[in-house]
């Protein structure tokens, strides 16, 4: 019986001790738990909201069957995009796969619109929070609202992490389009992932308060010149969508 006792009082006074470590850490176990975009795991998010992958493939039919026609000098420009970079791609380290890939990709879309105040914010601060958790970071891309400052963001994508523990990059966007979704106050939104040369496209479909469903698209390897001219037209639809949404 003693023996019980005495095993019960030893565990309040680890329980104790415990606590008054973490306080002279300036640790407080009441802290609202704060989630890092760029670190953020599948098993983390779905422990914050509800959310599951819808397999329906139409979703993407008015995205990807768009009329768009690619001039000449745009076909040329990607395929020397595709023949300076040859043979790197997949070796190169996540700033070099941006300077050398991507940025020439999206400056040539060029997202930057000073009439309707729209352009694309790389390494942008953003954050959202609620009374059980906090998500934040920077976001890689983003397409947004503002000139200046990002007043309103409409269309992101996560590039692939290379050589780090936490290197999946698809629910960190997932997490991006969520805060995205639920600072706008909207219902949908689409974002893309890149992992070397390869792209997803991923639309995001709010259900309910923390409650989501997502779809996403088929490879798309930038490697080779039709399926750079077709995430080309995709992304310069994505550009023309916004554009027609600040109109109105």
């Amino acid at each position: 019986m003693n023996s019980e006792i005495e095993l019960k009082q030893l565990k309040k006074e680890i329980k104790e001790l415990k606590k008054q470590v973490a306080l002279l850490k300036g640790e407080d176990e009441n802290k609202i738990p704060t989630y890092q975009y760029s670190k953020i795991r599948d098993t983390e998010l779905k422990k914050l909201f509800e959310i599951e992958k819808n397999l329906s493939p139409t979703i993407f039919n008015n995205w990807f069957n768009n009329d768009i026609c690619l001039t000449e000098d745009t076909v040329r420009y990607l395929q020397k995009l595709i023949e300076k970079n040859s043979g790197l791609i997949e070796d190169y380290y996540e700033e070099d796969l941006k300077v050398y890939y991507i940025i020439p990709l999206l400056n040539k879309i060029d997202f930057l619109n000073r009439d309707k105040e729209i352009r694309g914010f790389y390494e942008l601060p953003m954050s959202y929070a609620t009374d059980k958790f906090i998500l934040n970071g920077t976001v890689d891309f983003v397409v947004s609202e503002g000139l200046v400052e990002s007043k309103k963001p409409y269309f992101f994508i996560q590039e692939f992490k290379r050589n780090e523990d936490y290197g999946n990059p698809r629910p960190q966007l997932l997490a991006e389009l969520i805060t995205a979704v639920e600072l706008n106050d909207w219902k949908f939104i689409k974002g893309a992932y890149i992992t070397g040369g390869n792209w997803h496209f991923v639309i995001l479909d709010k259900l309910e308060l923390h409650k989501y469903q997502y779809f996403i698209s088929q490879n798309f390897d930038s490697t080779k010149i039709e399926y750079l001219k077709l995430i080309y037209k995709n992304l310069l639809f994505v550009k023309n969508e916004i554009l027609a949404m600040v109109e109105t």
